[in-house]
């Protein structure tokens, strides 16, 4: 496999944060070195089934997760089972619903939360979090600079071919302290500077990358139904492939397509979309 790529899902982020907020990585799209496009979520616009579209290209009403509450192992095909039939290494830092979708369900925190699997069909190496015990006045997110430690962990200790991680802290943020309040700018500015330095790192390790989120959200802090601010999201790129203009509205049922293209592998027949890099 001659391409390698990092899919990094900063959940719950509405387009205007990203783009006032997250000084490198709009530092990189001032020099060139990354490019940025609007993304929108398909409906619904929660985690759950956001996560399984970004994965398997189609949108709830086919793949069938219509909530956070109704996770299990999806039958449609999805990058890591695709990844995986052309024989490359995956690695996912992730919420535990992943592991569920693409792995296996129900989700057994011994069994599961840590696993090095190297003939999975699937997920080759896992690192899962639960955020059990999450609700307004606790927050149970990991640190992130922790997953991104972890991931560029999975990367040379393994020589992972494709790999996602996920992070649920400014979603939690938005949800909690709503969007114009010094805490959230806080944090949107935190994780920018815990990011910065692996996205270097990960560059020089041959990786490209891929920066997104799930969906948006409102200043209310929800999301779930339809609008910009509950769907648009941004989706920032480091690579050599060409994209699409500027000002292109991107669909986040095109990823999955977009990332099999860029590592030369098949696309399913059920993955409609077209890549959006050449």
């Amino acid at each position: 496999m001659n391409n390698k790529l990092l899919l990094l899902i900063i959940d719950g982020v509405p387009w205007r944060n990203w783009r006032r907020l997250f000084g490198n990585l709009e530092g990189w799209v001032d020099t060139g070195e990354a490019r940025v496009w609007k993304i929108r979520a398909p409906l619904p616009s929660v985690s759950a089934p956001c996560y399984a579209s970004i994965h398997t290209g189609v949108v709830p009403a086919v793949h069938g997760c219509t909530g956070n509450y109704d996770v299990n192992r999806l039958s449609v095909p999805d990058i890591f089972s695709e990844i995986r039939g052309a024989g490359g290494i995956t690695g996912a830092i992730t919420h535990s619903s992943w592991s569920e979708f693409f792995n296996r369900a129900p989700f057994d925190p011994v069994r599961d939360i840590e696993y090095d699997e190297p003939e999975s069909s699937s997920i080759n190496h896992g690192r899962f979090h639960t955020m059990s015990g999450d609700w307004s006045a606790n927050q149970m997110t990991p640190s992130d600079a922790d997953l991104f430690a972890t991931l560029t962990m999975l990367t040379e200790r393994f020589g992972i071919d494709y790999g996602i991680l996920h992070s649920c802290t400014l979603d939690s943020m938005g949800h909690r302290f709503k969007h114009d309040c010094e805490e959230t700018d806080g944090s949107c500015y935190l994780l920018d500077a815990q990011l910065a330095p692996y996205i270097k790192r990960w560059r020089q390790a041959g990786y490209e990358i891929i920066v997104t989120a799930d969906h948006g959200q409102s200043e209310r802090g929800h999301h779930g139904g339809r609008g910009e601010d509950q769907q648009d999201t941004a989706l920032y790129y480091f690579g050599p492939a060409k994209g699409p203009e500027p000002e292109t509205l991107l669909q986040i049922t095109q990823i999955a397509p977009t990332v099999l293209t860029r590592m030369q592998v098949p696309l399913p027949e059920t993955m409609k979309e077209a890549s959006f890099l050449d």
